[in-house]
């Protein structure tokens, strides 16, 4: 990531009505923890006709809300987060979701110099600024069945209430309210992981290489089922079975005392 500027305060004015929304300060932050999009009130998001995926058509900057989490795309990254003002996350470009490569290029409202050649109406050449190696990986990105895209995930609209000095920056507290208040099941690996995460360290990187947690079913501890003992005829069972003799606890074979009986009887 290029460190071009510190801050850069572009105003946006669109009558009385939105003047207040949209004033965002653009800058670069540190990875995880601002980047800069500093939003006072929760954004204006509206759907990209088509598309799973929202974006706010007052804000000056590439701003996108898909699969329950809000995305940015600055400086040559992609960044994301839970809450529609950060902090945000590092977003490698291998697991940026493909809805999100799929948006056209008029929804950029602060595109990079390079998507200037480009259709309006089609998504960016991501292959050819990312490289060979990412398009190989990611081949395929763009060919998909409009009819079968997923529904679009649920606004967060409790996160209306949070504006300015009431917005949490606590990590914890942003997984605490978003547990309570937004039951949205994410389907996207990158998503997914980042809620896990969330829980742990609110300023953890989806790095290149790291593979979203598996969810595995719990182990079921399996006990020692008790010996049993082999069953016996009632023959087999008078001979082993065990007898009281002078008061203790110790027996013979009962058919050994069988046979000392009958041959006393043969001397009488």
């Amino acid at each position: 990531m290029k460190l071009r500027h510190l801050f850069i305060m572009l105003p946006m004015l669109f009558g009385s009505a939105t003047a207040i929304h949209a004033q965002v300060s653009v800058g670069i932050g540190l990875p995880g923890i601002n980047i800069g999009i500093n939003m006072p009130v929760y954004p204006r998001l509206v759907l990209v006709p088509g598309y799973p995926v929202y974006y706010d058509p007052y804000v000056n900057a590439n701003y996108f809300f898909y699969d329950g989490m809000y995305w940015v795309y600055q400086d040559d990254n992609w960044y994301a987060s839970s809450w529609y003002n950060g902090p945000w996350q590092l977003v490698d470009p291998f697991y940026v979701p493909e809805f999100l490569l799929r948006i056209p290029v008029r929804y950029y409202h602060r595109p990079p110099p390079y998507f200037r050649n480009w259709r309006a109406d089609a998504p960016p050449h991501w292959g050819e600024h990312w490289g060979r190696d990412w398009e190989a990986r990611r081949s395929g990105w763009n060919r998909w069945d409009h009819r079968a895209a997923p529904r679009p995930a649920p606004l967060p609209n409790y996160q209306r209430q949070y504006s300015e000095g009431r917005y949490p920056r606590d990590a914890e507290q942003q997984r605490a309210i978003r547990s309570e208040q937004y039951r949205y099941q994410p389907h996207e690996a990158v998503t997914r992981q980042h809620f896990e995460q969330q829980g742990n360290r609110g300023d953890a990187h989806l790095e290149r290489g790291q593979q979203a947690p598996q969810m595995s079913a719990p182990r079921i501890e399996q006990r020692p089922q008790p010996m049993q003992a082999p069953q016996m005829d009632h023959r087999e069972r008078d001979r082993y079975e065990p007898r009281e003799r002078n008061g203790d606890n110790r027996g013979e074979e009962r058919g050994g005392e069988n046979r000392r009986e009958e041959h006393g009887q043969d001397r009488r």
